[in-house]
């Protein structure tokens, strides 16, 4: 990206494909009968809230408006009001910009390819979900217990960049299992040969046969009442926290007939919580170590839900419909997309709490984004405009003749 003179905030919001974002637009019928307050405005003033943190309407708007004329630079008509934009994120449809955080999710697949944590070339998922609290007196739609509301933000994140590849938001109510059945299976299909690590509560004997018959694998941990006869123990590794490896073949009642294939049970001693983890894998030739790091991994989808808590503004909300909630969450993992897609164009070693704050504070600042990204600390030299220079002393000495130097002297009154 070259610099046209400017500002960083700008240039981000560069990166968002525009004319593809208008055909989604047009295709969503989102601004019919819009009038001057596009959805491209809705989207500059919700990437602001995110980067920008602010924590209401009034801020988002205010901190537009007080950015010194410089609206033009980022696509926008004018100086965004509360109650329109209030109302557009009450209206129009969260699904523009569900459809926009995918159309950009490619362009970042496309940069992060080969960065992998393992050797082996399988494509590793991690699925989980996180819950959001709200306050139920305002959220009245959003049930969870008596007395709270909660919506529930439902992920699958690719370890080839850690980027989030599907995302689902429901209510705090809705099951896991029931999001992994009907919207995971039939909108997401799996590569032959991926992996995909989960916890306990998405346990579905069903899916995992059908994931064996689809030659997908799985790691996951073993609920503590499930039932199963012994095929073959397994050796294990020494001086290793494995502590046994058996083939396995499920024998309830019902397991049996949903998945009539053999397993594998692993043993793992966790030196950290001073406890046994009992894995289960449809995955038989793989070492039991591997299998024990590929589940370890799952952990970078909490690590991905606690930044994006921390660094983007998903606590707490700028609207109260579920249009407006599922918009802020929808613009926030587009803002996440943004920022990995820096974070992999820098050279600096950005951390992702750190790029976010530095960003906060110089979103209005005029510099080039990719020296940015580069050089973040780097002052900028203060060049003299020479030309101007010569050209007032040239004619300083043409009408008064007489001076062949300047001085100039302060003196006290």
């Amino acid at each position: 990206m070259s610099f046209k003179g400017t500002n960083l905030f700008a240039q981000i919001v560069e990166m968002v494909d525009r004319p593809a974002f208008a055909r989604i637009v047009r295709m969503r019928k989102a601004e019919h009968g819009a009038k001057g307050f596009v959805c491209w405005d809705q989207l500059v003033s919700m990437l602001f809230c995110h980067l920008g943190k602010a924590q209401s309407l009034r801020e988002i708007c205010g901190g537009l408006a007080t950015s010194m004329g410089k609206l033009g630079h980022l696509g926008m008509r004018g100086n965004p009001k509360r109650s329109t934009l209030s109302y557009a994120n009450v209206h129009r449809p969260h699904a523009v910009f569900e459809d926009l955080f995918y159309h950009l999710l490619g362009k970042c697949q496309n940069e992060c390819q080969g960065k992998r944590p393992f050797r082996f070339k399988n494509k590793l998922f991690s699925m989980d979900a996180t819950f959001i609290d709200l306050c139920l007196s305002l959220f009245d739609w959003a049930h969870f217990r008596r007395t709270k509301g909660a919506v529930k933000l439902h992920l699958l994140l690719d370890h080839d960049g850690y980027l989030p590849t599907f995302a689902h938001i429901t209510e705090g109510t809705v099951n896991d299992r029931k999001v992994m059945k009907n919207q995971v299976k039939p909108l997401f299909q799996f590569p032959k040969g991926s992996i995909i690590v989960f916890d306990r509560g998405y346990t579905d004997y069903e899916m995992f046969a059908y994931w064996c018959r689809k030659k997908v694998y799985f790691v996951t941990r073993m609920q503590s009442n499930a039932t199963y006869d012994v095929e073959k123990e397994l050796t294990i590794p020494k001086h290793s926290t494995i502590r046994r490896d058996t083939l396995i073949r499920p024998n309830g009642p019902l397991t049996s007939k949903k998945c009539p294939h053999t397993l594998r049970r692993i043993e793992v001693w966790d030196e950290a919580n001073q406890e046994m983890l009992v894995l289960l894998t449809n995955h038989l030739t793989f070492g039991s170590t591997t299998i024990a790091r590929i589940y370890k991994e799952r952990w970078q989808i909490e690590i991905f839900f606690k930044a994006i808590k921390q660094h983007l503004k998903i606590k707490t909300f700028v609207g109260t419909s579920p249009n407006a909630v599922k918009i802020q969450l929808w613009t926030a993992l587009i803002a996440m997309l943004l920022l990995k897609l820096m974070k992999y164009r820098s050279t600096f070693g950005w951390s992702l709490s750190n790029l976010v704050a530095m960003l906060r504070f110089n979103l209005f600042t005029y510099r080039d984004l990719h020296q940015w990204l580069n050089e973040p600390y780097e002052s900028l030299p203060l060049l003299a405009d020479t030309s101007q220079l010569a050209l007032s002393f040239s004619a300083l000495g043409q009408q008064e003749g007489a001076y062949s130097d300047i001085h100039l002297q302060i003196c006290p009154n």
